[in-house]
């Protein structure tokens, strides 16, 4: 009896990767507009000044996927995202920041 398989493609990124405008669309199934859209709303920050030359940093497909969920799931708007993804990043960093205060003084 033969067996079904299912290919599974993905992109393997470090911290200190980057992908172009292409890259991050194509791994993100979106079109080069939406991420022009959060670009423009202040979501992703790339390195470039024309869409051709962008280059995002590896966390920015993390931002991306976060803010489709929160547009498909929740109905939030691109400025809403902006902003949910900003706090959801400043309560990460000051959990860090508690972790090691909390390490120094050994609780």
């Amino acid at each position: 009896m033969p067996h079904e398989t299912d290919a599974i493609t993905g992109v393997l990124l470090d911290e200190t990767g980057e992908l172009g405008l292409a890259e991050l669309c194509q791994a993100c199934q979106l079109h080069a507009d939406h991420v022009i859209r959060m670009v423009e709303e202040g979501l992703l920050v790339p390195r470039g000044r024309s869409p051709a030359q962008w280059r995002f940093p590896a966390v920015s497909l993390h931002r991306v996927m976060l803010a489709l969920r929160l547009e498909q799931d929740l109905d939030v708007n691109l400025a809403g995202c902006a902003l949910v993804i900003e706090l959801l990043e400043q309560l990460r960093q000051a959990n860090q920041r508690i972790a090691m205060l909390e390490r120094q003084l050994d609780w």
